[in-house]
């Protein structure tokens, strides 16, 4: 069985126990009035369906405005030790196609009465520290006070209901131009979102964009994608908004959220993006060999570094299945975060030695295959639990927090019991990983924001929260 269909199964059993408990399985996953949605697609889960936009990378001079109410949540004590999670949710429709790549998204606050999944199962208390709420019962995707009273932080900290897209959150990024927060959403948008929480579409047209960072000091915003959605040779690429293509023929789409995804520069003024395997730990998908041993691509499940004006290509590390964020912290070390094989194996976060062989494809299963002698794997230097899906990073760059400097923070996004959660790993990896903030519906990515606050985008609700410290 593997990850999707433990997580259907799982959605089934929430959905009777649960029935005529609330309003959550009626009401849509974007934005519904009483409910708040986190059927999300797992990055380790396969689509439901295919999104064949095809990006011009053209900005889109588009206003819409959506003011949130501020409000401050309360903060419960400190953060505990990890309580694993998992990923999954099923996307309602992560096809939609573009109507046209450089239009304007009709309202990126309507509310939408579609029907939806159940939401996913509520994460279990924490045995101390930061404990995440025991119901089910999210609040309406627009309900600011619910939702900031959700959240729960360590002491110190506050939580702000910062903003909300009509759409998935894959990927976000802070211009260091404007200032403003730039989004991504699965059905191929990018937005951006200013300091009130007002909207507007900034460019269109993406196949599932899931990597979105701009060039230190430029507007220049880089986006991975899809270009051909196939589950056994499909192709991904890295673009440049108003450039178009920069580098294509990139090993894609074993399952969703698998390709090219996220980008990060480096303290060397080059690009970094991670790709993901083309199939679960190595395996021929298809055919009369399906499940023996594949022969890799020369570019998949590794993080490839790049010239960001000429697109040429190097392969930085490898052997990582499904690389989902990538990150440089402040000692010039580059982390990423991986979602591993389908039998659940520890979800990983990754110290990147450059040249290094981090796993994929060699694991400890009946079916999998064992490294040649002389191969060196490199272990993760941190685990989660299984199926917990870890896929934004960050390593925290700050002021504004105290004794957090070079943190790292990674968001559990799957709806498995334990995650929907951001944790915290001690700078360099010098402590466990902790809950941080708890509640999430589904938390896909996480930034330092340039005023030193994180801020977090959940993917079942749209809604980007702040997390500041008030002392």
């Amino acid at each position: 069985m593997n990850k999707f269909r433990l997580f259907v199964l799982l959605l089934l059993i929430t959905l009777v126990v649960s029935c005529g408990g609330s309003e959550a399985a009626e009401e849509s996953p974007t934005s519904q009035p009483a409910t708040a949605v986190a059927d999300a697609a797992s990055p380790t889960s396969p689509p439901t369906a295919t999104n064949t936009a095809v990006p011009t990378d053209t900005a889109v001079p588009a206003t819409n405005t959506a003011v949130p109410e501020p409000a401050t949540a309360t903060s419960p004590p400190t953060a505990t030790t990890e309580v694993e999670a998992s990923p999954t949710a099923i996307e309602p429709n992560p096809t939609a196609v573009e109507p046209e790549p450089t239009a304007i998204e009709p309202n990126p606050t309507a509310v939408d009465s579609t029907p939806s999944s159940p939401p996913p199962p509520a994460p279990p208390a924490s045995p101390g520290g930061v404990e995440a709420p025991t119901d089910a019962n999210y609040p309406a995707n627009t309900d600011v006070a619910g939702w900031e009273n959700r959240i729960r932080v360590p002491a110190g900290f506050s939580v702000n209901y910062y903003g909300r897209v009509d759409g998935q959150p894959t990927s976000i990024a802070f211009s260091p131009v404007d200032g403003q927060l730039y989004i991504a959403v699965q059905a191929g948008t990018i937005y951006k979102m200013d300091g009130a929480g007002g909207v507007s579409a900034y460019a269109g047209g993406y196949n599932t964009p899931t990597g979105i960072a701009f060039r230190p000091g430029t507007n220049q915003l880089y986006v991975s994608s899809r270009v051909r959605d196939e589950n056994v040779g499909g192709e991904a690429q890295v673009s440049v908004v108003n450039r178009g293509q920069l580098i294509g023929g990139l090993p894609c789409c074993y399952t969703y959220f698998h390709s090219a995804n996220g980008i990060a520069f480096g303290p060397d003024g080059y690009g970094y993006v991670g790709v993901g395997g083309r199939a679960d730990h190595g395996e021929i998908l298809d055919g009369p060999n399906a499940g023996q041993q594949d022969e890799l691509h020369p570019l998949e499940a590794s993080i490839l570094r790049f010239n960001p004006d000429t697109g040429e290509v190097s392969v930085y590390a490898t052997g990582f299945r499904n690389p989902y964020d990538i990150a440089w912290d402040g000692f010039g070390q580059l982390w990423a975060t991986d979602n591993t094989p389908d039998f659940d194996p520890p979800e990983r976060l990754h110290r990147v030695v450059p040249g290094g062989l981090h796993g994929y494809p060699y694991y400890d299963c009946d079916v999998c295959f064992s490294p040649p002698d002389g191969v060196t794997v490199i272990p993760p230097l941190v685990t989660f639990t299984p199926s917990s899906s870890p896929t934004g990073v960050t390593a925290y760059s700050g002021s504004q927090f105290p004794g957090y400097n070079n943190a790292i923070f990674v968001t559990l996004w799957s709806a498995f019991p334990g995650a929907q959660k951001v944790m915290h790993i001690g700078a360099g990896g010098s402590s466990a990983p902790v809950n941080f903030a708890t509640g999430f519906a589904a938390p896909i990515d996480v930034v330092t924001g340039p005023d030193g606050s994180l801020y977090v985008a959940d993917w079942a609700t749209g809604i980007i929260f702040q997390i500041s410290y008030t002392g």
